[in-house]
Parts: C-alpha cells; structure tokens; sequence
C-alpha cells in the first residue's frame, strides 16, 4: 500500500516537477515556446563560446609554457 510508505527524494522531485509541468501546460502558447527556444538557443550558444574560448586559451598557455 503506497498511502503509508514515505516516498524518496527523486520520487518527490519527479513529483513536483510534474505538478508544475500539468500547471503550465494550460499556459503555454505557440509565441511563449518560441521566446523558450530562442533563450534556451543563446544560453546553449554562450556556454559553447565560453568552453571554446576557455580551451583556446589553455591550449595558447600550453604552447607558451612548453617553450
């Protein structure tokens, strides 16, 4: 009977995320899933040039140090 078992962490999360995910279904239209998409873009964009940025200078630093 799961009434009176306790439930674990990761049940609770998958829980409350699907809660929130059911309140916002109502909510969402066609123009609020483009602007998620669009922020969702340049956060993924900002974090490769910053990886890209970061790996290009270790590798210069790399270079200086083996001289």
């Amino acid at each position: 009977m799961r009434l009176l078992e306790r439930k674990n962490e990761p049940e609770r999360l998958f829980e409350t995320v699907g809660n929130s995910l059911e309140e916002l279904a109502g909510n969402v239209t066609k123009g609020r899933l483009v602007k998620a998409g669009l922020v969702a873009g340049g956060v993924v964009g900002l974090v490769a040039g910053s990886a890209g940025i970061s790996s290009l200078r270790r590798r210069l630093e790399g270079a200086r140090n083996d001289s």
